[in-house]
């Protein structure tokens, strides 16, 4: 039997860039569906199982975790086809990359960073490599490849030093025990005021929403827990993060599975997590609270979750307080978790229409036009 397809072990620059990607939810919609497709499939969940959070085929998934495995972030970015032929070589390109992403300094000019202006003129007067290139044609090549102009940011690196050691505990037990794998985290702050968003509607006529940035009625937190063998996701919402918040967290997923086996919660290194309390009453009560690396939250699979609940519960909306979001939250966690089948009755339904087709086959003599 082969093994599932899963894409290859994040980076903490790749985990940290596909969180940000999912939780703010805005730029390209093709981006934002392959980021949660790899966060997906980097948290542990199943082909099936991510190919019903995006509504997508299992073959589209299949194919997008293949070519992240391959090119890496690149890959989540839209490749358009058509147009006259290229007047500039790809290895010309390359090094027009290769020259934008190198400091000005190190190639002997008196810059920080590069203008369009400036790297069209050295481009031009190179003399080993002179490459003719207009100022508006550099800006669409530079585009093409993912270059932006944007601001100076640090980054934070997994100084854990049992990082290795925690995401492979974490694979382990995603492979082997999906049934008995559970993910908890919070989510927020949840405020209430109008919340961007986006929608179908009439061409230059979009949904407007009254501008207010007060935080009128406070903030809440929604803490979520994933089932990732069935593919459930509930929660509750609270008004701050607390360790008795996270311990009730903890006794509602154990009794989701009441007959006393062990079970493996996936959270983060948040102090509200792993205090001495938590940590006794998980020992006794064979719960293994399995802990990201700090820093890789993305390690999560419940952050892949997340992504929906901010697209479709809290952008492009007015709620007029906390009581009608959480009704609005409670409400559509209801309606995912009824309409997400799990994988094994996937399968069961494909035999059964496999059967099917082939009784009819075998009864009129010719093949039947499958369904779409």
């Amino acid at each position: 039997m082969a093994d599932p397809v899963r894409v290859r072990r994040l980076s903490d620059q790749e985990g940290q860039q596909l969180l940000r990607i999912t939780r703010r939810g805005s730029g390209s919609p093709i981006r934002l569906r392959r980021a949660m497709v790899v966060l997906a499939s980097a948290g542990g969940n199943t082909v099936p199982a991510i190919a019903r959070l995006v509504q997508a085929d299992e073959d589209t998934i299949r194919q997008v975790i293949h070519r992240f495995n391959e090119m890496g972030m690149a890959s989540l970015d839209p490749r358009w086809a058509g147009g006259r032929p290229r007047l500039i070589s790809p290895d010309d390109e390359q090094f027009i990359v290769a020259t934008a992403n190198t400091r000005p300094e190190a190639l002997g000019r008196p810059f920080t960073r590069w203008s369009i202006r400036k790297l069209a003129d050295y481009l031009t007067t190179r003399p080993d490599r002179r490459i003719a290139i207009g100022r508006e044609r550099l800006r669409q090549l530079l585009i093409k490849h993912g270059i932006t102009f944007q601001r100076t940011k640090t980054w934070k690196e997994s100084t854990d030093p049992q990082r290795d050691a925690k995401l492979a505990r974490i694979d382990h037990v995603t492979s082997n025990f999906p049934h008995r794998v559970f993910a908890f985290d919070e989510f927020g702050p949840l405020v209430i005021r109008p919340q961007a968003g986006a929608g179908w509607a009439p061409k230059g006529h979009p949904r407007r929403l009254p501008a207010n940035y007060h935080k009128l009625h406070g903030v809440r937190q929604f803490h979520g827990c994933y089932s990732v063998g069935d593919d459930q996701l509930w929660g509750v919402v609270h008004r701050r993060k607390s360790a008795a918040n996270t311990l009730a967290a903890l006794k509602s997923i154990r009794r989701a599975r009441p007959d006393g086996a062990p079970i493996y919660v996936i959270l983060d290194n948040l102090s509200a997590h792993k205090g001495p309390k938590i940590r006794a009453w998980a020992a006794r009560n064979k719960v293994e609270l399995c802990f990201t690396p700090t820093y890789a939250s993305w390690a999560n699979p419940i952050e892949a979750q997340f992504g929906p609940l901010r697209t479709f519960v809290i952008a492009d909306s007015n709620h007029p307080n906390h009581a009608a979001l959480i009704r609005h939250l409670h409400k559509y966690l209801r309606w995912r978790n009824a309409n997400a089948r799990h994988p094994d009755v996937l399968t069961a339904q494909r035999r059964e229409r496999a059967r099917i087709r082939s009784e009819r086959q075998r009864r009129w003599g010719q093949p039947t036009a499958r369904a779409a």
